[in-house]
């Protein structure tokens, strides 16, 4: 029997809405101020939201429980996937040394901490997005990031914050494409919206990283080179977005940044080299040769090119024509109602677990390992090995994620998220501040921009619609918002504690990252204001 989800089942806005946040509040205080292990707050957050869905919002209890099981195996597959394989990339390289020779090689660049972490975090960090997104920028760059000697808490939140303008183009332009899908309006026309809402942080990204990590008068000292990067970065999305579609607009405008920033650097130099406190100056510096600093870049250029290949369309297509397995979950597809003024017209929510087991980020990652692994002259069992210790080092995490998108599954098809979103859509002339501020939420909730846009997008442009708004505007601030809630969401925290190996210390994550998020939703809703009255 079809279940009609009800935005509003306390009769009170007010009080339904607090039921709705009341488990997103929960995950937060646990983590933050509870100082509870990513996987206790999440379990216990889990229950809260079953219990809010089942006996507040109506939903039948069998379908929450699937809704539990079907979000859990999305959490695995496929985010976790590439959790897995990513740190089994890092552990294959870790092992052999070539972390030194690659910090090392860095310097040949620069020795300046600061612009090395722009040019890890920022640029390289903005071409994973492109190609694999799902918490891979994340995980590669604070990987490379403990290599180079940034404290692990540093390289995660750092990481997080630095993954937020590239969001909406990420995987190949994913989010953007399940945006046009839902909301009917132009591909071209909401790319190119959202590259102008995000222009500005382009720019800012790199400065606010910078400021984070080392302060003020040490931002200032480097201002060329953090101007130079995210002004490349913001014309070329800007561009590429207007000119192409969504597709290439990261990786094209990654390469570009990353291109233009070490030519630069290879003639400019600050006028002091910014240090860790604790890192002695050796004049002697290890001389490595060619091959050698080659062969430590080696495994995560084969890993940008495999990622890359397997990213695109025609590739992904291919290997999904004889290994895709689309599981529709029985007793919930097509048997939740989506109902008005959420959407137009009752609308079934699909309910199909895609098992594209082969197209998948992840095994790209784990094939990009294998070949990095013979490489390195690994045997077999000593890569079984690995993998298997791998598995041990962040099995809680993926319990962690499976349970955090578990909770997301289940506001989803209770309605509970539909009820957030209406009480952002009361808020009249302010709408543009608080509907950027919904895509927010949604990606806190979600721990995706796709599912927020999915979630959201419809009721972006009808709330605009019967505001006077440009619907183009709101729709593409559901994601350009949305992206400033990435760094928080718990699944982006989880991933970037376990490649950091701070599993554990989720709560110190979120605490240095959480008002960084705050301030760039609000001034990203500030932004939309300014652009809905244009």
């Amino acid at each position: 029997m079809p279940f009609s989800q009800t935005y509003n089942p306390l009769n009170s806005a007010w009080l339904s809405t607090l039921a709705a946040l009341l488990p997103i509040v929960i995950l937060l205080a646990g983590l933050g101020l509870g100082r509870l292990k990513a996987h206790q707050a999440a379990l216990l957050s889990l229950g809260v939201t079953f219990l809010v869905a089942v006996a507040l919002f109506g939903m039948p209890f069998g379908m929450a429980a699937l809704s539990v099981v079907y979000g859990a195996a999305y959490g695995f597959l496929p985010i976790g996937w590439i959790i897995v394989n990513v740190i089994f990339l890092y552990n294959l390289a870790n092992q052999k040394g070539l972390f030194s020779i690659l910090q090392d090689s860095l310097t040949a660049i620069t020795q300046d901490r600061r612009l090395q972490l722009l040019l890890v975090a920022f640029c390289f960090g903005a071409f994973f997005e492109g190609a694999a997104g799902f918490g891979t920028p994340v995980a590669v760059t604070s990987s490379i990031l403990i290599g180079l000697g940034f404290s692990p808490l540093g390289a995660a939140g750092l990481s997080l914050i630095a993954n937020t303008a590239p969001v909406p183009f990420a995987g190949l332009g994913t989010p953007l494409v399940a945006l046009q899908g839902v909301t009917g309006l132009d591909l071209r026309a909401l790319t190119t919206t959202v590259a102008q809402q995000l222009a500005i942080f382009d720019i800012l990204i790199p400065f606010w990283i910078l400021v984070t990590f080392a302060g003020w008068k040490a931002t200032w000292e480097v201002w060329p080179a953090a101007l130079l990067a995210g002004g490349s970065f913001a014309v070329t999305q800007y561009l590429v977005a207007s000119l192409h579609g969504p597709w290439l607009v990261n990786i094209v405008s990654a390469l570009v940044s990353l291109g233009v920033l070490v030519l630069f650097l290879l003639k400019w130099k600050p006028r002091h080299i910014w240090r860790f406190k604790t890192e002695t100056v050796n004049a002697q510096k290890p001389v490595h040769s060619r091959q050698q600093i080659f062969g430590a870049w080696l495994p995560w250029l084969i890993l940008s090119v495999v990622v890359f290949v397997w990213g695109l369309p025609e590739v992904k297509s291919f290997l999904d024509s004889f290994s895709l397995v689309r599981i529709p979950v029985t007793g919930l597809h097509n048997l939740v109602l989506r109902m008005p003024p959420v959407v137009t017209a009752a609308q079934p929510q699909s309910a199909i677990f895609d098992f594209s087991w082969l197209s998948a980020s992840g095994t790209g990652i784990l094939a990009a390992a294998l070949i990095a692994g013979l490489w390195l002259g690994y045997s077999l069992k000593e890569m079984f090995e690995t993998y298997l210790n791998t598995w041990k080092q962040v099995w809680r995490s993926l319990l962690t994620i499976s349970t955090m998108m578990a909770i997301g599954f289940v506001t989803r098809y209770a309605g509970m998220d539909g009820t957030l979103g209406l009480a952002f859509a009361q808020t009249g002339a302010f709408y543009p501040f608080f509907g950027t501020l919904l895509g927010w939420l949604g990606v806190v909730l979600t721990g995706s921009d796709t599912s927020s846009n999915v979630l959201f997008g419809s009721l972006q442009r009808i709330t605009a619609e019967q505001l006077g708004i440009n619907p183009l505007t709101m729709a593409a601030a559901n994601s350009s918002g949305g992206v400033m809630g990435k760094m928080i969401n718990a699944q982006s925290i989880v991933v970037a504690s376990t490649a950091t190996g701070q599993y554990g210390k989720e709560g110190e994550i979120l605490r240095y990252v959480f008002f960084h998020s705050l301030g760039l939703a609000a001034l990203a809703g500030i932004v939309v204001m300014i652009l809905a009255r244009l």
